[in-house]
């Protein structure tokens, strides 16, 4: 009944604006030229009851940042980190930025950022701090700017009685003299050490001792190509002698000037909401660049993927954090490509959409599917249209949560290809056999890196990205549109004024707006010449529901509640008809158009004197554990302002 009618009520609200803005701009355009005519336009009350409004934030100068990151936190405030925001200049002087911004007072405040953490990977915690893990340990170098030999070097460790440390620096000689520095600190267990049967062995066994070993980067000490090695080579430690210095070495075949990629670090954050502050807890023990971190059922995030300390993409090898105890331990092995998109899905499984960034073999890691953590059983979920387009997607749990449907939407080719798709699809999780179902085609055609936001009217807002690969051309587009999953259709909104593409977020605010920011063109012009440009300017979306007379609030009632439990809150719907819906809503923490955290809950409405109640689910694959924006909605889908509940 309520579907229907607000569907009715949609279209009817829809046809009356249209007519009304047109009666108001036809005897004003006389004397309007185009620009100014279309600002006339965009500002009147009837324009921005359809289609909402956009503004730029006065943003202070010192207070600009490359926006790569971007999170929202249980206070309410947006924590946006640059760390060096994809400036080599900024990585060599150590330059590392995070803004946090509060968008209800205004105010900002740049927070000492104690590691690179520009392409990090973020994940919320059940206690509402943020966990940032990896990040940039060395920029990428193209072919022809290679000026010193560099490569991987496996560091070997044969010592069955101890485990050894290689601390970053070390000098590892060949045996020809040459020398080569390691760019990072590498921590071996000790040696294997087994008994094997062998007749001609002393008592007819054998001991085998099978070295442990890790990969490092290392910089040759001469530059030019002195310092090039072509066949496998074996490296003492410089300065190590007796046994320590027979079972610690390092093997490398590839020492050379060709590209290098970029680097990740191992190293793993809290940032507590608080106290405002970053506090370190136990690295990693893989190195990541472009990592996925995703929340779990049972309250611990999972790091998948990313490039190693050596620039090499890992090959599955994913760890699980625990809040608790705070510490990294082994997860199953599985191969993804980069920020993989990765959502928890009430079975307690991880659906991977298929949505990335790139990096390693285009056919590998980019099948969607169901991954069944316990198991690590990976059940493939076939049917989407255009799968060589997957990169620079985006994709979404829709709304509410309990329906289990996710949608895909865009795409480009691998690298830095000029192609991709208008494709969107949904698949529905909840079927024995799940396929991808087309819908319908973006409006603004072939669309990369585009913001997908949940809206509290259970609507997804769709703004920016661009045609080509990186914007290249001049191709951002300045469209937004909404989304209804119940109709499987698009309407127009308001145009945005900033263009978006690699490297922009967007996120939904307590008080119902979108805030966008971020993007990293290459040229930043229709000529393609200079070079790459960051777009610092942030602009909120105010959307039409926001137009349409006094807002429902929601207040009083537990700070906290449990799965399962019943929980009440005051309540006042100033309109006709009460209470519409009222949704869990959890926070994003979003880069690289990929936000796993978001998600929208539907939670059933009793209404009592004052208010209303309602019982969490109990479901923590549906639910996990964390904080969460209460909204409700009025008849018309006009939301209140959110109140922050955890949920335990």
């Amino acid at each position: 009944m309520f579907k229907t009618s607000l569907k009715a009520k949609r279209l009817a609200l829809g046809s009356t604006v249209v007519m009304a803005v047109a009666g108001m701009n036809a005897p004003a355009a006389v004397g309007f030229a185009g620009a100014e005519y279309h600002q006339y336009v965009i500002s009147q009350p009837g324009y921005k009851a359809q289609y909402g409004s956009w503004s730029v934030l006065k943003l202070p100068t010192r207070f600009r940042v490359n926006a790569i990151h971007a999170s929202l936190l249980r206070t309410g405030k947006v924590l946006i980190i640059a760390g060096s925001g994809n400036d080599a200049n900024n990585f060599k002087a150590g330059t590392f930025k995070t803004l946090l911004w509060d968008p209800v007072k205004e105010t900002y405040k740049l927070i000492p950022t104690p590691a690179d953490m520009f392409c990090s990977g973020h994940a919320q915690l059940p206690d509402g701090s943020l966990l940032v893990a990896g990040g940039t340990l060395r920029y990428e170098q193209v072919a022809g700017t290679v000026t010193v030999p560099g490569g991987t070097m496996e560091v070997r460790n044969e010592d069955p009685n101890k485990s050894r440390t290689v601390r970053k620096g070390t000098v590892f000689t060949a045996p020809d003299g040459r020398q080569y520095k390691t760019d990072d600190a590498v921590v071996l267990p000790a040696a294997a050490k087994s008994t094997v049967k062998d007749p001609k062995a002393y008592r007819g066994v054998r001991t085998v001792v099978t070295p442990s070993q890790q990969a490092v980067w290392v910089d040759s000490l001469s530059p030019g190509t002195t310092g090039i090695i072509k066949t496998m080579t074996q490296f003492h430690v410089k300065g190590l002698t007796g046994n320590d210095g027979r079972t610690l070495y390092g093997m490398a075949k590839a020492i050379n000037l060709g590209v290098q990629n970029f680097q990740g670090i191992k190293q793993s954050y809290e940032f507590n909401p608080d106290i405002e502050q970053y506090q370190l807890v136990q690295s990693m023990e893989y190195a990541r660049w472009y990592p996925t971190l995703a929340p779990t059922a049972d309250g611990k995030v999972i790091a998948v993927s990313g490039l190693d300390g050596t620039g090499v993409i890992l090959n599955g090898q994913n760890e699980i954090f625990d809040p608790t105890t705070k510490t990294w331990s082994a997860g199953p092995t599985r191969f993804f490509a980069t920020y993989p998109a990765l959502f928890l899905t009430a079975s307690n499984k991880l659906f991977y959409s298929g949505s990335n960034a790139g990096y390693g073999n285009a056919a590998k890691g980019r099948t969607p599917g169901l991954w069944d953590l316990k198991t690590n059983t990976f059940q493939v979920v076939p049917g989407l249209k255009d799968p060589q387009y997957t990169e620079t997607s985006s994709s979404l749990l829709l709304p509410p949560a309990q329906s289990q449907k996710v949608m895909f939407l865009g795409g480009g080719g691998a690298g830095e290809s000029a192609k991709g798709t208008a494709r969107t699809a949904v698949v529905d999780l909840t079927r024995t056999n799940p396929s991808w179902t087309t819908g319908p085609d973006l409006p603004a055609g072939q669309t990369r890196y585009l913001s997908s936001v949940i809206l509290p009217n259970d609507t997804v807002l769709t703004t920016g990205g661009s045609h080509d690969y990186r914007g290249k051309h001049g191709s951002d587009i300045l469209k937004a549109n909404i989304y209804h999953p119940d109709t499987n259709t698009f309407s127009p909104a308001a145009d945005p004024t900033v263009g978006r593409d690699y490297h922009s977020e967007a996120l939904l605010l307590p008080d119902g707006r979108v805030v966008t920011m971020g993007s990293n063109p290459l040229f930043g012009n229709k000529q393609d010449v200079g070079g790459q440009f960051f777009e610092q300017r942030i602009e909120i979306y105010t959307p039409a529901y926001l137009y349409h007379g006094a807002r429902p609030s929601v207040t009083g009632g537990p700070a906290a509640v449990s799965r399962g439990q019943s929980a009440g809150f005051t309540a006042t719907v100033p309109t006709a008809g009460g209470i519409g819906t009222a949704r869990l809503m959890r926070p994003s923490s979003v880069t690289h158009a990929t936000d796993v955290q978001q998600r929208s809950i539907a939670l059933d409405v009793t209404r009592t004197p004052g208010g209303f109640t309602t019982t969490i689910p109990s479901n923590a694959g549906l639910v996990p554990s964390g904080w969460y924006m209460l909204f409700i909605t009025d008849r018309n889908g006009t939301p209140s302002v959110a109140r922050w509940i955890q949920v335990r």
